[in-house]
């Protein structure tokens, strides 16, 4: 994939990953409390928690999903325990002030309200203040005494695989949205995952469907230990509760912003709608935009022997081909595959891509034909194209996307693929530029051999799951040169990556 077309990405963390360094004195702190102050708020907060449970099963008690009652005494009375008992929860784990700017709007003016950047599971402090409903998981409403609590704010479960259950929340959000102030507030965390707060990802529109007012909350976590983030890769539950909880003091800022009118066109354009909404709330926080989403996690933490080096090319990809709608499924990449065999040329033009995909000419496509482009003509291997497809789909079945590629390069007698396909399709699967298979093929059959079955391929690279490390050669290599055979690095050892 030519890389050197991809404009420069804005953000410089991944955004998905977290780790914590200590010094010595975080360590000698986290000890002491640890063995003092921990143990306390760890039983003070189990205890608030267990204590709101009753109001919560009580108020949900005969309730309809469907119906809001009217708000009768001992239900107001409910309500008002709970805000008590939750923040009373919030001091006893460390947050004994919160600072709050701006002001909440009613209902009736915003029925909404966006949160970001959604970090952790201490974001259910704003909603524990507002009892706003939320968009959640389905599997929250199954969590001991707390999923209890979850369903006493009345939320809008969500299935995440399913798509007729997504489909069914876009319109629940609509219908109480639209409700004219029938419906409490809705809280929603647009980023639709958890991140370390380095920019605001890309915002999910589901908010932004009903083309109403909506009102912008920025959080900010200020301690100088960040203990609050649980990303996709970094400290575990657990680990970010024993370390938030010894921390003396967690100073948290809700800031409510003006809200957020949309104009016709983002009325008729949620995408528009959403990333206006998102660009006003990075300004307020002071982060950078990163055009990354949920499901952009799995190509970051790609696994496998042939997991992605460098995945922002691929990210790139991944996002101009939602930008033009594609649904990658097993069976269109198949067809694809297949198509691309059948072709007496592969080397395809903008029009010809955009007819072999279905598509109109468009700017998207351009820029999707700009990651391909090899020569001066602006062609493109339509084969590469699909490779890229299939790996931004399953990126940690690393396997079967290389047996993809095998069935549109592979000759069709002996069912070999030549070293240059081969150095290619590993370019675009592993995110990198110039792949050497020299190395490789020497230790195979020899240095006059150049050609390979997938079978071969497959049963080498299971013998040997540092094969990316240990045989190939490619730019910005993690091993910078070749560790394994000392002749040809002139004797010199380098360390491994981990």
């Amino acid at each position: 994939m030519n890389s050197s077309g991809i404009r420069p990405s804005k953000w410089c963390r991944n955004p998905f990953v977290h780790r914590l360094k200590f010094s010595m004195a975080d360590k000698i702190k986290i000890g002491f409390m640890s063995v003092t102050v921990f143990p306390v708020r760890l039983l003070a907060v189990s205890f608030l928690m267990l204590l709101a449970w009753p109001f919560a099963f009580a108020a949900s008690l005969g309730r309809s999903e469907y119906v809001v009652e009217p708000q009768s005494w001992w239900r107001s009375f409910i309500d008002l325990s709970l805000r008590v008992i939750m923040r009373a929860m919030w001091f006893c784990g460390g947050f004994h002030w919160i600072k709050v700017k701006g002001e909440q709007a009613a209902p009736s003016e915003a029925p909404i309200i966006t949160v970001a950047p959604h970090s952790s599971y201490f974001d259910a402090i704003p909603v524990t203040r507002t009892m706003c409903s939320i968009v959640t998981k389905l599997e929250s409403g199954s969590i001991p005494v707390w999923g209890t609590l979850i369903k006493y704010i009345r939320p809008v479960f969500v299935f995440r695989s399913d798509q007729d259950s997504r489909k069914r929340t876009v319109e629940e959000i609509k219908r109480r949205a639209r409700s004219g102030g029938e419906w409490p507030q809705m809280m929603i965390f647009p980023e639709g995952t958890c991140t370390n707060r380095s920019s605001l990802i890309l915002f999910k529109a589901g908010a932004f469907i009903p083309g109403l007012p909506v009102q912008p909350v920025v959080l900010r976590y200020q301690n100088k230990l960040d203990t609050i983030s649980w990303t996709w890769q970094g400290p575990g539950a657990f680990k970010i509760l024993w370390l938030t909880l010894c921390q003396p003091h967690n100073a948290m800022e809700i800031e409510y912003l003006p809200v957020y009118t949309p104009c016709d066109e983002e009325k008729e354009n949620p995408t528009l709608f959403a990333g206006n909404v998102r660009k006003l709330m990075a300004k307020a926080l002071g982060v950078p935009l990163a055009d990354l989403s949920f499901e952009d996690r799995d190509i970051t933490f790609s696994e496998g022997p042939l997991r992605i080096h460098d995945p922002s090319s691929l990210l790139e990809f991944n996002l101009l081909v939602r930008r033009l709608g594609l649904k990658i499924t097993n069976g269109l990449l198949k067809e694809q595959a297949s198509r691309a065999r059948k072709l007496l040329r592969h080397q395809l033009n903008l029009e010809d891509l955009a007819c072999f995909l279905h598509l109109p000419v468009t700017n998207t496509l351009r820029e999707v034909l700009s990651l391909f482009v090899k020569d001066e003509e602006g062609h493109i291997d339509i084969r590469h194209f699909v490779i890229a497809m299939s790996t931004i789909y399953r990126p940690s079945r690393s396997m079967e996307t290389l047996k993809l590629a095998f069935e549109m390069y592979e000759n069709e007698d002996s069912g070999e693929v030549h070293e240059d396909e081969l150095a290619s399709a590993l370019e675009i699967m592993l995110g990198v530029k110039e792949v050497e298979l020299s190395m490789f093929f020497m230790e195979l059959d020899g240095p006059d051999s150049g050609k390979i079955t997938y079978d071969k391929l497959r049963r080498f690279i299971e013998q040997h799951p540092r094969f990316v490390h240990d045989y190939l050669d490619f730019k910005d290599h993690p091993r910078r040169s070749c560790v394994r055979r000392s002749d040809a690095c002139n004797g010199q050892s380098h360390d491994k990556d981990n």
